[in-house]
């Protein structure tokens, strides 16, 4: 059974819908066929995308291409208008065995997208791994209920909706069988899971029934997940459960008062740092990463200071920094703008801090004992997510743990000694 070649733009939420997308389409017979799995989150995203259309046309004059994801199903007209397209599939669509063998029996297809916000399930089907990669991804949710000014994103994938617990369970235990020692927890909104399931259950209780279900997992980490919303579940889980990694990455988006508020973000800066705060309590060794917009509508350089400080006040370690993107038919978009010039020089100043942060944490873990799973390029990932450099790591079979002891931190990796590890074959 051959497979379609698809690029993969944006979240980890696409990288797991990719996987189903390769399986329906081969199933279906379509190795005609060039994927491009979109992501609107920015302007920048949505270049990259459009760069890629073009390569794929013409790289592969013979080959169909079909775009899809976030970028087609809130602006689909333009995709469609774009000569290198063959057919547009929107995000429901995308997930359905139907689909792509519609396109297997009329060559011609015709648009496919859908209105996302009469979805109201998320079941995706199983998926037996991920293409190259040593850890794996879950899905627990879709969409987001919530409306920040900023965010294009929900009228891309719809309001939040939840996978049903014993779904979520059946796919870890597939993704177990097929060795995979780390699952990563993802969705759009994973913080807000539950509220749309009988019984409502929350996050925190979820994942300790995952985690009773299959105890021969043996690293569990959680994508992006939102301030507001830890529930007393969660916070035991951080606090008590070793497979549950010390490690967790903020939806922060700023550390300034006003601009939370401009933003309609629901955590505010002493909120936050107080969270932060609490969870080294439960965790002492807990690395933090951060979601953080550099340039947002109005924001001056007062405010800007604060969420620069804010990086050093929380010890955030892993940051992930976006200068502010105009998405049109976003309030924020209607905001007196700060000039991209200016956005791309504060971005500058937040990665630097962040690099400070990282290197703090980084000589804080020299000598100490670390479990790495390796990756399939020789490096290894620590437990708090620190990339590790492992001697002699490209025979070490990728997906292995090892016991890796830091002995130094040189460019934002650590070095050290590594025992107990399998050759590759």
């Amino acid at each position: 059974m051959s497979e379609p070649l698809i690029t993969t733009f944006g979240c980890r939420l696409n990288s797991f819908e990719s996987e189903i997308m390769r399986g329906h389409a081969a199933r279906a017979g379509l190795d005609d066929v060039v994927i491009i799995h979109s992501c609107a989150v920015t302007a920048e995203a949505e270049r990259q995308v459009r760069q890629a259309i073009r390569r794929a046309r013409r790289d592969h004059p013979a080959k169909r291409v079909v775009v899809t994801g976030c970028a087609v199903q809130i602006d689909p007209r333009s995709y469609s208008a774009m000569a290198e397209v063959d057919l547009v599939v929107g995000n429901a669509d995308k997930l359905k065995p139907e689909s792509w063998q519609a396109l297997k029996n009329d060559p011609a297809g015709a648009p496919q997208v859908a209105d996302i916000m009469a979805s109201t399930q998320a079941t995706p089907p199983l998926v037996e791994g991920f293409a190259g990669r040593s850890r794996a991804f879950l899905q627990v949710q879709n969409g987001c209920d919530h409306r920040c000014t900023f965010c294009i994103i929900p009228y891309g994938r719809g309001n939040s909706r939840s996978v049903p617990v014993a779904n979520i369970i059946a796919q870890a235990r597939q993704l177990v069988a097929s060795n995979y020692q780390e699952i990563i927890v993802t969705g759009v909104d994973i913080t807000s899971y539950g509220k749309d399931l009988p019984g409502a259950p929350a996050l925190g209780a979820m994942l300790k029934e995952l985690l009773a279900a299959i105890p021969n997992l043996p690293r569990l980490r959680l994508s992006s997940i939102d301030p507001a919303e830890l529930d007393p579940d969660l916070l035991e889980l951080i606090a008590d459960e070793p497979r549950l990694m010390p490690h967790l990455h903020l939806s922060l988006q700023a550390g300034d008062d006003m601009v939370l508020k401009r933003m309609k973000r629901r955590h505010s800066r002493s909120q936050a740092l107080e969270l932060t705060q609490k969870l080294r309590a439960l965790r002492p060794n807990l690395a933090l990463g951060a979601d953080l917009i550099a340039g947002f509508p109005t924001e001056d350089e007062t405010m800007f200071q604060a969420t620069h400080d804010f990086i050093h006040e929380a010890g955030l370690a892993h940051l992930h920094v976006f200068p502010y993107s105009e998405r049109p038919g976003t309030p924020a978009a209607r905001m007196p703008q700060v000039p991209k010039s200016v956005r791309k020089e504060r971005a500058k100043l937040l990665r630097a801090a962040g690099e400070r942060g990282l290197a703090r944490y980084l000589s804080a873990q020299i000598g100490r004992p670390q479990k790495v799973l390796v990756e399939r390029h020789g490096n290894g990932l620590s437990e708090g997510f620190a990339t590790c450099k492992l001697p002699g790591g490209a025979a070490i079979q990728a997906g292995t743990i090892v016991d890796f002891v830091p002995e130094r931190a040189v460019d934002g990796m650590l070095e050290g000694a590594v025992t107990n590890w399998i050759k590759a074959a």
